[in-house]
């Protein structure tokens, strides 16, 4: 068996070399540049392609794999909306992903940002930065305090529950097929505008489907409870990035953290010569306020997760590969 495997960063190299001695019957090669319409060419002679990256994978980039041989792809993410589904249809190619390297590192970083904005620790840093030690005005408030409403309770969305009911806070969630443990716990509520009514800190870990594009916009932010924190960990297409900065002008939406951005594609993940020099105006309006965290898409970035992102990957590829199977496989 050949698998090659495409945009392998140098913190990924160690597991997939790990991986490698333990499948010595596997042939791997690590490949740096992302699968496009140009290094799709490497793949002559290889039965499966391991890939992660924002670029889509295009029907050019599907009916080359097809035509050199590839019979499946694994990828080492949960997002497939970047796949051009008719394309993996009309060349019969299987696809798995990772439905779960590590729901705690997302769900970790949403409450920590929600900690952040609660203690202004921004705001706190930028002060210091310029001398000044004081406390007033930003005084703080607690989580044991706040109703955090949760859209979508998947494994992430799940695992933050366990959070912050840890810290003591009011629980509510909503989610269109609600989890059996958690509807018996009764912390689910009937609608969307319930939620955003009643929650003082919004969290989103919801997919990105067609459904949930700007989930969050004028109208949505409008129902909202005066002062709502946003925190966004899952997908940017999620946020109407222009409707947030109304939001944050008005003070309807009194702190904002995100990790994911509609337009992050070719920015996030990438050294710029200076702040200025970033290509995005909205994006640098919102890293330029002290109510607002911006994250370059890290959430997954723990060594837990990208060592399960890799071996899972290649795991799948070979399954599928040798068995004919994977539990990782997604129907396109």
């Amino acid at each position: 068996m050949k698998i090659i495997a495409y945009g392998i960063r140098d913190d990924e190299t160690p597991y997939l070399e790990e991986w490698a001695t333990r499948h010595p019957e596997v042939s791997v090669a690590k490949e740096t540049e992302l699968l496009d319409e140009t290094s799709v060419a490497k793949t002559a002679g290889y039965d499966g392609v391991v890939a992660y990256q924002q670029k889509p994978y295009t029907a050019a980039v599907l009916d080359r794999l097809a035509s050199n041989g590839v019979k499946v792809l694994s990828l080492r993410n949960v997002g497939v909306d970047n796949i051009d589904r008719q394309a993996v249809k009309r060349n019969h190619l299987r696809v798995t992903n990772v439905p779960a390297y590590s729901p705690a590192a997302i769900a970790e970083l949403a409450v920590t940002d929600m900690m952040r904005l609660l203690r202004h620790s921004k705001r706190f840093e930028s002060k210091q930065r310029q001398g000044d030690l004081t406390w007033a005005p930003d005084i703080a408030e607690e989580m044991n305090q706040q109703t955090v409403g949760i859209y979508a309770t998947g494994r992430i969305g799940r695992t933050v529950v366990q959070i912050v009911q840890g810290f003591g806070a009011r629980v509510i969630a909503y989610d269109p097929y609600p989890n059996a443990e958690l509807q018996k716990a009764g912390i689910y509520v009937e609608t969307p505008d319930e939620l955003f009514a009643q929650s003082d800190i919004l969290t989103l870990h919801a997919p990105a489907l067609a459904a949930n594009d700007h989930l969050i916009n004028d109208e949505a932010i409008a129902k909202m409870k005066p002062g709502i924190k946003i925190i966004n960990a899952a997908r940017g297409s999620l946020i109407d990035t222009d409707a947030l900065i109304r939001g944050l002008d008005s003070g309807q939406v009194s702190g904002a953290a995100l990790d994911v951005y509609e337009d992050e594609v070719g920015i996030f993940n990438t050294k710029f010569a200076n702040f200025d020099a970033i290509p995005d105006d909205r994006l640098k309006n919102l890293m330029q306020r002290d109510n607002v965290l911006v994250t370059p898409h890290v959430a997954f970035y723990t060594k837990v997760a990208v060592k399960n992102m890799v071996q899972y990957a290649l795991d799948a590829n070979l399954s599928i590969l040798t068995t004919g199977a994977s539990d990782k496989e997604v129907q396109l």
